[in-house]
This record gives structure tokens, sequence and C-alpha cells, in this order.
């Protein structure tokens, strides 16, 4: 992700309850209402997940809440929406998927310095709850350290 591209919400979620293996950046196919509630920040990825049917990538129960001044043509909240990848990075998605029992969670959401919509991407494996409780205490540790650090000067 490059240093020109506006993040619009992140996947807190995941990061906490996943491992992340791998990760790609995807383009997401989005009806015209849905990319005015993106750029007003009305996105929840919370819950959201990645399934791969019949070749193609599906972003499923993403909520984008509808657009204010949508009119009828709104878009339904949690549609699936078609994530573009190419046809080698679904398949080997797919058989990381059916093999090993990964899931593919998005991470992220962004519009790149041209305006597109793009969604990071994850591999990830579930952690276990001691996995969590050894990171949460690794986090408060190094913050500990960093704050005796700081007193010190």
């Amino acid at each position: 992700m490059s240093e020109e591209s506006k993040v619009i919400t992140v996947n807190r979620k995941a990061w906490h309850d996943y491992e992340i293996l791998e990760t790609l950046e995807a383009g997401i196919a989005l009806q015209g209402s849905e990319i005015k509630s993106i750029r007003a920040g009305r996105v929840n990825l919370r819950d959201a997940y990645v399934q791969v049917r019949d070749g193609e990538a599906w972003l499923l129960d993403a909520h984008i809440s509808p657009y204010s001044h949508g009119g009828y043509s709104n878009h339904e909240p949690t549609r699936p929406r078609k994530l573009l990848l190419h046809k080698d990075e679904i398949a080997r998605l797919a058989g990381q998927v059916a093999q090993r029992g990964y899931t593919i969670v998005p991470l992220r959401l962004y519009l790149n310095k041209r305006g597109r919509a793009k969604v990071e991407i994850g591999l990830v494996k579930g952690k276990k709850e001691y996995d969590k409780r050894q990171a949460i205490a690794k986090r408060e540790a190094e913050r500990e350290i960093r704050r005796s650090v700081k007193e010190r000067w």
C-alpha cells in the first residue's frame, strides 16, 4: 500500500482474532451509491469474510451503509461484492483454504491515489485463546518498557 492512499477502515478484530499469514490487494466491484458511502467512511468490515465460489472471490457480510442521498437507486448494505483478483491468485487462495483450513478475511479498505476502492485481504489462521493472551501481555510489556525509557530521559 502506498503512502498516498487514504485508509477508510481497518478490521481490528481480524488482527486480534487471527494470525495473518499473507496479504493481497484486491479491487472491489461497487455500485455508484456504494463508492459514495465508502468515501464518506460509512463502512464496517468487522464480520466480513471472503469466499471463493465458481472461480470468483466474493466479499460477504461487509456492511456499507446506504448513501443518504441515494433515493430509489440505493444499494443493499450487506450484499455480496465481487473481488477483482487474477485467476491464479484466486486458485491459490482457494487451494490454501481447502487443504489447510485457512480463512480469507478483509483487513482494511482504502482508496488508492487514483480514487479506486481497494481491499487488503489476508490469508489467516485462527488464534487460540492463550495466543491472544500472550499477544496482549507482550504488547503491555513493550508499552511499559517504552514508558520507563521515556521517563528516564
